[in-house]
């Protein structure tokens, strides 16, 4: 009889991260992730209590991704490499993106140290130097919201043929810049 296949937590959470990506984060069970992997139900129960935990080591896992997608830019503009990431990301996990941002879930709720990690990225923005932390809090708000709305087309296959991965992002580049203009008249004006 041949010796059983030893799976890792990390084998465990790529397969259901596989299901998440082409079928739902809905879609993942301890059976599926089972199958999957060619075993039985035991080896993911050994490393997990329940599904739950494993979706939300899935959901870390897409946050990883994400993360590395914004790693990836490197433009030398942190704020317009977090925007290009998530075009990316809409774009590369459709399924993946409209599961963790379009549909109300536990797993995607802004915590106050994932929006002062961006804050810190942001001050790295030579575009963005000399705003304090709610100016660029409100910025960012704002641009999270264009940008939402962006990959929400973007992810839904919304866009005509006409618009490319260039004119997105130079759409995005120009809300950008008109929201970093508007701060920077407000704050003249408030002199």
């Amino acid at each position: 009889m041949a010796p059983k296949t030893k799976f890792t937590k990390q084998d465990i959470v790529l397969a259901a991260f596989d299901i998440a990506k082409t079928d739902g984060i809905e879609s993942i069970t301890i059976r599926k992730v089972a199958e999957r992997l060619g075993s039985s139900i035991a080896p993911i129960y050994v490393n997990f209590n329940d599904a739950e935990e494993l979706v939300q080591q899935v959901v870390e896992k897409a946050l990883q991704v994400a993360r590395g997608l914004i790693t990836e830019q490197q433009s030398g503009q942190p704020f317009r490499d977090i925007g290009m990431a998530s075009l990316r990301f809409a774009k590369e996990y459709p399924v993946l993106y409209r599961d963790l941002i379009m549909k109300n879930n536990p797993h995607m709720k802004n915590t106050p140290e994932q929006i002062r990690e961006i804050i810190v990225l942001m001050k790295q923005d030579p575009e963005l130097a000399g705003f304090s932390d709610q100016e660029l809090q409100s910025i960012l708000l704002k641009m999270q919201t264009f940008q939402t709305g962006l990959c929400v087309m973007l992810a839904n296959d919304l866009f005509t043929e006409s618009m490319d991965d260039s004119k997105m992002i130079h759409m995005m580049d120009e809300a950008a810049e008109d929201f970093i203009r508007a701060a920077r008249l407000r704050k003249q004006q408030e002199k």
